[in-house]
This record gives structure tokens, C-alpha cells and sequence, in this order.
């Protein structure tokens, strides 16, 4: 028996997707109900981890197709129906940024950027944190996975910083300085994932769920949205989670010297590492400007992977071996599929609709309210929710049509609603990827944990939501 798929959870969802199929609600299409019980089977997969992630896409994709859930007349029109998610620009953009991301790694050159912050910035623990912060910054533009680039670039220096200064996992002496650090790094991440369409899987699903409700958002649209806000969080966190955890060593001279070290390590800057960073401006200057020039963002991403495999940084064998970006192709492309047909089909609307009846007696409040208190009950869903990107392709449309039809404008409340998709992942060590890689590190107590994400969502939520309302109103958004 394969060991990678939970037979009693899959068969359970099985029977539960067979007799919802049978009971539409009256006011419901057939269509929208059918696409909705494959989908939410599907989301419900992903969460349960029944079988690999890739894998429950495509037997959401085979469903779908097989059951013409979206009412296609032949055959064949089921099979492109199932498969039109796999034509969308914006996840061959975050598909191919995940191998251009792969040089990072495999050159090194991740690591040396992040060890030259180390070296300049680490001269007390505070300044240590910056240091990996802005590593992680610059990664982020071209690294979809921000669990690669937590998980793969950022801890395991900070990992080793914490044990050279005697700082230990599972040891009292993890809170000199390992506690912090490794809270630190989480919570940063999930403002640098905010920031680029290509620093978290997920930013390219909102961006085409956001079309659906009018609103267009290109790389640097985004970019541009997201920079004020952010800026205040990436300089208050370190501070916060400074004076919540309290790292016993504050000055940290030797950390110059560790950077140093493994710099040394690393020798001079390699051929592939000159050709990876010659590669990475160039697609950040394109995506920026590529809009006046006539290129597409998804066409910067190719040419520079094209350029990639053309250099020999990167080989086809190391592409074909990106489990990571095949997988996502697979099981974003089946989300958005039937998250685009729920739209099409009219269940967003009506779903929208009808919570929006319930609320309806909201209407007469402030719209920013109203948005304050949509966003907390959207992130605090969070709870319940194993995957960061399920949650946006269950949720992120019924919020935003809720919103709408509660007279808040579509732009700040996509935006707002978007980011928190990214702020909410550190709530608790199992609601994305990353968690369980820095939780298991061992620095880090579940009450710690769900202390500092707790205060620290608080923070991110008052900073989007109060600058990010004033820098949209001042950028026009709004």
C-alpha cells in the first residue's frame, strides 16, 4: 500500500463529495454546486495532507473532468474546462521563478548575500536580525517559495549563529539569542512574501482572483502597494519581538567574524554566482519596466531562466528535479481552475450576496470598520487552516465580494485582504510550510510561538491597515 495517501481520510471525503452532489440548495445553479463540492473536496485534501499536494490536484483536475462538474456538454469540453488552469500566465510566472530561485541555492549566492549582511550588520543581536532581513528582502523578488527561502537560506545561518554564541536548541540557553532569532526570521518572512507577486505561491492566485472583481494589479503595482506598509513592519518587528523575547546577549562581535569565516568557506565570488546575479537584476529591472517595453512579466521570467540554462548555472536535470514548482503547477493550476469557474459560474456572487444580507445591517457603519473587522475574521480563520494558500482559494473571493457589497472600494480591500494572506502564516507553527522547519528547530515553544505571532499578526494588521490606507489614498488607489 502506498504510504503516501491516507486511504480512510480520502475515502471519507469521497462520500461526503458524493452525497453533497445530490442536495443543491434551491437558489443555487446545479453547475456552481457540482464545481463547489469538487473544489472544496479538493481544498479539504490539501488540508487533511491525504495524499502529496500535486497528487490531490490532479485527482481534483480528473474529478472535475470525469463528473463535468461545470456542466460542459462533451467530453471534451469537461477535459479543457479541467485543464484551462494550466494556460494561465500567472502561474507559469511563479512556476519558473521557482527554478530561477533554484540558482540562488545551488550557486551559493543566497547564502553569500545573506552572510554579507551577517558580517555588516552583526555587531549586536538586533542588528543580526536587520542583517538576515534584508537578505531576505533581496531573495525575495525571484523566490516564490518563501519556505525555500526561510527554510533553505535564512535558518540554517541563523541556526548556526544561535549555537556558536552557546545558544542551544531544546536547552535554556536557547533564549540567549535562538528564540529570537528564530521568531524573528518567521515573522519577517511573512512581510517579505507580501511584498513581490513572486515572493509567495499564493500572491499570484489573489492577483487573478482580484481580475475577477475589477481589480488589476501588475508586478509592480503590487510592489508599489505593498512598499509603504511593509517598510513600517520590516523596521518595527525586529524592535517588538526584541522586547517580547528578550534575548539575554545583546552585543554580538563574534558574529563578524563567524560571517567572515564562511565567507572564507565560500571562496572568491564564482562564475555562476556573477552570472546569477547579472540574471536576477536583470529580470527585477524588466519586471519593473518591462510593462513600457512590451514585455510581459511571465516572458522577464523566461528569458531569465532561459539564460539560466543557456549559462550552465542551471541544467535541465536541475529544472526537471524542482519538485516544488511541478507540484505547484499542478495543484495551483486545479484551484484556480475551479475557483475561476465559481466565479463564472455565479456562486461568488451569490455567496457574496447572501452573507452580504446577513450583514447587511453593517451597512451604515464606516466602511473602514467594516474592513478592520472582515480582515480579522479572515485572518483569524487563519487557525483553522493547514496551508496558507488553501485559505486564500476557499475564502479570498467571499471576502472580497462581501466586502464590496458592503460598500467598501474593491482596491483596498483586495490589497488589504491580499497581504494578510501572507501576515497571518506565522499565527502558529502548522499554518504554512515554513513552521514546521523552525519550529522544529527546537529554539521555539508552541506558547512562545503562538505568543509572539499573536502579537506581532496585531501590529501587522494596525500598520496595513492605517499607513496602507493612507499610502493607497496617496498612490490613488482609492
Amino acid at each position: 500500500m502506498n504510504k503516501e495517501i491516507k486511504i480512510i481520510p480520502l475515502c471519507g471525503i469521497f462520500f461526503l463529495g458524493f452525497i453533497a452532489w445530490f442536495f443543491p440548495p434551491q437558489s443555487i445553479d446545479s453547475n456552481s454546486w457540482h464545481t463547489l463540492v469538487v473544489f472544496l473536496c479538493t481544498i479539504i485534501g490539501i488540508v487533511l495532507n491525504v495524499m502529496p499536494i500535486g497528487a490531490v490536484g490532479l485527482l481534483g483536475v480528473t474529478v472535475f473532468a470525469l463528473t463535468a462538474a461545470a456542466g460542459a456538454q462533451s467530453s471534451k469540453q469537461a477535459i479543457m474546462d479541467a485543464l484551462s488552469g494550466f494556460d494561465s500566465y500567472l502561474i507559469w510566472l511563479i512556476v519558473v521563478a521557482f527554478f530561477i530561485a533554484k540558482g540562488f541555492i545551488k550557486t551559493g549566492f543566497g547564502k553569500r548575500i545573506a552572510l554579507i549582511m551577517v558580517k555588516f550588520f552583526g555587531k549586536k543581536t538586533l542588528g543580526l536580525v536587520y542583517g538576515l532581513s534584508i537578505a531576505d528582502l533581496i531573495l525575495a523578488p525571484a523566490t516564490p517559495s518563501n519556505t525555500a527561502r526561510c527554510g533553505g537560506v535564512i535558518y540554517p545561518i541563523a541556526n548556526a549563529l544561535s549555537q556558536s554564541f552557546k545558544s542551544l536548541p531544546n536547552d535554556p540557553s536557547r533564549k540567549k539569542m535562538g528564540t529570537y532569532l528564530i521568531t524573528s526570521i518567521g515573522n519577517i518572512n511573512d512581510i517579505t512574501a507580501a511584498m513581490f507577486i513572486t515572493a509567495y505561491a499564493a500572491n499570484p492566485l489573489i492577483v487573478k482572483l482580484a481580475e475577477g472583481f475589477g481589480v488589476k494589479l501588475s508586478w509592480i503595482g503590487w510592489f508599489v502597494a505593498a512598499v509603504g506598509p511593509a517598510i513600517i513592519s520590516l523596521i518595527l518587528i525586529p524592535i517588538v519581538l526584541y522586547f517580547i523575547i528578550k534575548p539575554e546577549i545583546k552585543n554580538t562581535p563574534e558574529a563578524k567574524e563567524f560571517a567572515e569565516s564562511e565567507l572564507k568557506k565560500l571562496g572568491p565570488v564564482s562564475r555562476d554566482e556573477k552570472v546569477m546575479a547579472f540574471t536576477f537584476i536583470g529580470v527585477l529591472v524588466l519586471w519593473i519596466f518591462g510593462k513600457q517595453l512590451g514585455i510581459h512579466s511571465t516572458t522577464t521570467a523566461l528569458i531569465g531562466l532561459s539564460s539560466l540554462i543557456i549559462s550552465g548555472v542551471l541544467t535541465w536535470d536541475d529544472i526537471k528535479g524542482e519538485k516544488a514548482a511541478w507540484d505547484t503547477l499542478v495543484w495551483f493550476s486545479a484551484l484556480l481552475m475551479m475557483a475561476t469557474f465559481l466565479n463564472k459560474l455565479g456562486f461568488t456572487q451569490w455567496f457574496g450576496n447572501t452573507i452580504g444580507e446577513e450583514l447587511k445591517f453593517m451597512a451604515s457603519v464606516n466602511w473602514i470598520i467594516i474592513l478592520a473587522v472582515l480582515t480579522m475574521i479572515y485572518t483569524y480563520t487563519h487557525y483553522f487552516f493547514a496551508s496558507g494558500t488553501a485559505q486564500v482559494a476557499a475564502l479570498y473571493s467571499v471576502f472580497l465580494g462581501v466586502g464590496i457589497n458592503l460598500g467598501i472600494p474593491a482596491y483596498p480591500l483586495a490589497l488589504l485582504l491580499g497581504f494578510t494572506s501572507s501576515l497571518y502564516c506565522s499565527l502558529t507553527q502548522y499554518t504554512h510550510a515554513r513552521g514546521p522547519i523552525l519550529f522544529g528547530s527546537g529554539f521555539v515553544t508552541t506558547k512562545e510561538w503562538w505568543s509572539a505571532g499573536f502579537a506581532i499578526n496585531l501590529l501587522n494588521q494596525a500598520i496595513f491597515l492605517i499607513a496602507g490606507l493612507a499610502w493607497w489614498k496617496i498612490i490613488g488607489l482609492y
